[in-house]
């Protein structure tokens, strides 16, 4: 018979720093965590049941040990995982990977193009019965588990592991592509540095004879053909896409952005490369600046004149539209990009909390100021197309015909730039898409390292900084793709087609094999564990039907209805679909392929492997005061 718990005379005959394994249980000195094994009625397994699990009442298995004292085996030393210094690094850290560049053009244009005031029934309904709850599992997947989005399915249903390679693959395309925009960005605010902004004129070298500006002191008529100065500036100096035939055709590299692009890699190198401790401390500065920059251009937004036209026309509903399928598809799609489950970085985040942190509080507290973000940056964007409807005098639907990135590098810095102080307000400006997207990029890679490290700890977890300088290495080369003439063909065609249907599709994969094949007894008793309390009915049913119908439904209607991509005047030809198609199904094969492998590597008949299969393999840490119990 092994000593009870109380005992201290087994762990004090345990010399400094070593490990000491008796009946079954492996005790670590008391600056360790101690692994052992207690059952409600103080039975513990005698030596000759060494190699069986006993069952116990509390919801636990004991889970014997055949480690040797050096710590190999199937079984190693517990070590303690790095957590996040304060909890406030952890809302920052998750509020800037939530709060990106989408969050200020994307929704303000949906919003406008969905029926105004009127889309926001949509987006609220999506939100609270489809993106919120799928927010919130992820944050208590991680938390619970405390592993990235590769290694977790061996605690949740081994088969699944597969959706964690995808998530990987997918997180690397997004990098791939994402960083270039910021590079754009960036470019921006080194050319903002003048006393007059290179893109408020029409005499310089870049510029053509169809370039009119309309803010000039001169009766200037605006025509068909007539194009503003900043479209050229970021058409043909910019991206110079004017040296570009289309994606068959992309031309060469532009070294001004490839030289941005690698300060801005070597800036998320340094912010991420020692862990959480280090990058929770860089968001205090990412997270917070945008929304004072945000705040001063609301104010001076709602000064310009004209203002209230494009507040107008962002809000006025128009409730036909509710009816329309694609508004609903919209929304949901809206939600989903914007709290952003799926890319493994809440799964990884999450992680490092502790185990007790208040997740549910949160996920509700992260959400919510993801989506007042969005409906706020909607009045900072349209004061300024008022504005500038104002000075055109034309309608705002004509002004706001811009979309994506166009949106902020033409027409809103065309309105900063016809602004006084326009140096002033370009510069804060275009600093605040950076941080937006640096935060953003710091969650993105760092869902890929923690799943790495965790699903390898015996290559990597010593040489985090060398496999982090790889990661971005990789990400740099994949990026000059994007860095030729013709690289925003390429961004747009990442943007639609290598993320949205693949993570869709991960994400569904995961809530049904959480929800379905792990079961949600179990994930809610897991829940309870850390939380102290059960999710009640309304999450059950998110999580089981609610929300796989949600995410279920989104994919189907952008998969009936693909996108036909348009940029600047160049129409992207029928391959680029199928090229996109490729891209995005070269991620999400990583799933049925691992299936297939776990099947064939799994002994015993057909039955018994998918039995395997579906089981956890691995138990999950609960810490218990100084006592770490596997729970099952």
């Amino acid at each position: 018979e092994t000593a009870p718990l109380t005992s201290k005379k087994d762990v004090s005959d345990c010399n400094e720093g070593e490990d000491c394994k008796g009946n079954g249980l492996l005790v670590r000195n008391p600056k360790s965590a101690l692994r052992l094994v207690e059952d409600g009625n103080k039975v513990h397994p005698s030596q000759g049941d060494k190699g069986e699990a006993a069952q116990i009442s509390n919801g636990y298995s004991g889970v014997q040990s055949s480690v040797p004292c050096n710590g190999m085996g199937e079984l190693k030393e517990l070590e303690d995982r790095e957590t996040w210094s304060k909890k406030i690094d952890f809302l920052l850290s998750v509020i800037g990977y939530a709060v990106d560049l989408g969050n200020v053009w994307r929704f303000p244009y949906i919003c406008y193009q969905n029926g105004g005031g009127a889309f926001l029934i949509p987006y609220t309904i999506m939100a609270i019965f489809g993106g919120i709850p799928l927010f919130y599992m992820e944050l208590a997947l991680g938390q619970y588990h405390r592993n990235g989005c590769i290694s977790i399915w061996r605690k949740i249903c081994p088969i699944f592991k597969g959706i964690g390679f995808a998530i990987c693959i997918i997180d690397l395309y997004v990098a791939s592509y994402y960083n270039t925009i910021m590079a754009w960005a960036f470019y921006y605010l080194v050319s903002s540095f003048t006393a007059e902004l290179p893109w408020t004129s029409c005499t310089n070298a870049w510029n053509t004879g169809n370039c009119t500006n309309y803010f000039s002191k001169d009766n200037v008529s605006w025509s068909l053909h007539s194009i503003s100065p900043a479209e050229e500036f970021y058409t043909r100096q910019v991206l110079q896409v004017h040296r570009s035939n289309g994606l068959d055709d992309l031309g060469g590299i532009s070294w001004q952005l490839t030289l941005c692009l690698l300060l801005i890699f070597t800036i998320v190198y340094f912010s991420i490369w020692k862990g959480v401790k280090t990058s929770g401390k860089v968001v205090w500065v990412t997270a917070t600046f945008p929304y004072i920059i945000l705040f001063i251009l609301l104010v001076r937004g709602a000064t310009l004149p004209g203002a209230w036209r494009g507040v107008l026309y962002y809000l006025k509903p128009d409730w036909q539209k509710l009816l329309a399928t694609e508004v609903w598809v919209d929304a949901a799609a809206q939600i989903f990009f914007s709290l952003g489950p799926g890319f493994g970085v809440l799964l990884a985040y999450a992680s490092y909390n502790k185990f007790h942190n208040n997740c549910y509080q949160d996920a509700l507290v992260t959400s919510t100021v993801n989506c007042v973000t969005s409906f706020v940056s909607g009045f900072v964007i349209f004061t300024v197309l008022g504005y500038m409807a104002e000075m055109r005098n034309e309608d705002v639907s004509e002004v706001a015909k811009d979309t994506g990135p166009s949106l902020l590098f033409i027409t809103y810095a065309e309105a900063i730039a016809n602004m006084p102080a326009s140096t002033f307000f370009a510069i804060i400006f275009f600093l605040m898409l950076l941080t937006l997207g640096l935060d953003s990029t710091f969650a993105g890679l760092e869902g890929v390292i923690t799943g790495v490290l965790d699903e390898f700890p015996h290559v990597w977890s010593k040489r985090r900084e060398l496999f982090v300088l790889g990661l971005t290495i990789i990400c740099f080369l994949a990026s000059l793709a994007t860095l030729t003439f013709g690289g925003a063909y390429v961004v747009k065609l990442f943007e639609e087609y290598a993320t949205g249907p693949a993570v869709l599709t991960v994400v569904f994969l995961e809530a049904i094999a959480v929800a379905w094949f792990y079961g949600i007894t179990q994930f809610c008793n897991d829940v309870k564990e850390m939380l102290g309390f059960t999710p009640g009915w309304y999450w059950r049913v998110c999580w089981a039907a609610i929300s796989p119908m949600f995410l279920l439904f989104v994919t189907c209607s952008f998969l009936s209805n693909p996108p036909e991509l348009r940029l600047f005047d160049y129409n992207y030809p029928y391959w680029t679909t199928v090229v996109g198609y490729c891209i995005g199904t070269s991620s999400i094969i990583c799933i049925p392929i691992y299936m297939v492998y776990r099947l064939i590597i799994t002994p015993g008949t057909l039955k018994e492997r998918i039995l395997k299969s579906i089981t956890p393999e691995t138990a999950t840490e609960i810490p218990f005061g100084d006592i770490r119990m596997n729970a099952v």
